[in-house]
């Protein structure tokens, strides 16, 4: 049976901390790629995905969950109604692959977890949906593992590059163009970003000469 993947997303104004560097309609296109990266690799491991939303729209035909509430108050109502198997994982992790994702809904515990990058949380799988409640924000990776332990839930960390990268700032653009092999790391190269070397430290730079 395959797991239901929830992937949270905001379809307007996204990836504001990636301003300095995209423009408007760019961050909405570059984080639509980001997503199709997402379920692309959900899909290959074996997972039926769907987004929850603020707000109705569509993508790819997928199941859109539409609830106005905060991030935290959304997914804890849909777990609070759901006791079967749930992945929830985020839109910006866009280097993730199918056997990373496998790898993470395969745990022998209860649930299991990938912290993000600034100790976020990229992922979690819950065997039992509704015997667990999220809490994103600020450092949601020990939150987690706190509520966890308050349930009474065997958790497993699973230590993966591939989903623990989150695509936020400028300098995560670095990892997506040297990792990435998907349709966002390909709408970078179109809009002309390439790595540069400055003092020994890999950046980005935007060579636009040949995007007009």
């Amino acid at each position: 049976m395959s797991v239901p993947a929830l992937i949270p997303f905001k379809p307007r104004n996204p990836k504001t901390r990636l301003s300095c560097v995209l423009e408007l309609p760019e961050r909405e296109k570059f984080a639509q790629m980001m997503l199709c990266d997402v379920v692309v690799a959900a899909r290959e491991a074996g997972c039926e995905p769907f987004l929850l939303g603020t707000e109705p729209f569509s993508f790819n035909g997928l199941p859109v969950i539409v609830d106005p509430g905060g991030l935290n108050e959304s997914i804890n109502t849909y777990l609070e109604k759901n006791s079967g198997s749930l992945l929830i994982i985020m839109a910006d992790v866009a280097l993730a692959s199918g056997p990373a994702i496998r790898r993470l809904i395969t745990t022998k515990a209860d649930m299991a977890i990938v912290p993000g990058t600034g100790g976020g949380t990229n992922a979690i799988y819950l065997s039992s949906a509704d015997r667990f409640r999220v809490s994103y924000y600020g450092m949601s990776f020990e939150k987690h593992l706190r509520i966890a332990e308050e349930c009474g839930l065997s958790c497993e960390v699973v230590d993966s590059f591939l989903i623990h990268t989150d695509i936020d700032e400028r300098e995560d653009l670095v990892e997506l163009l040297i990792h990435g092999k998907g349709m966002s790391s390909r709408y970078l190269h179109e809009l002309g970003f390439v790595l540069s070397a400055d003092k020994g430290r890999v950046r980005v730079v935007r060579d636009t000469s040949g995007t007009e």
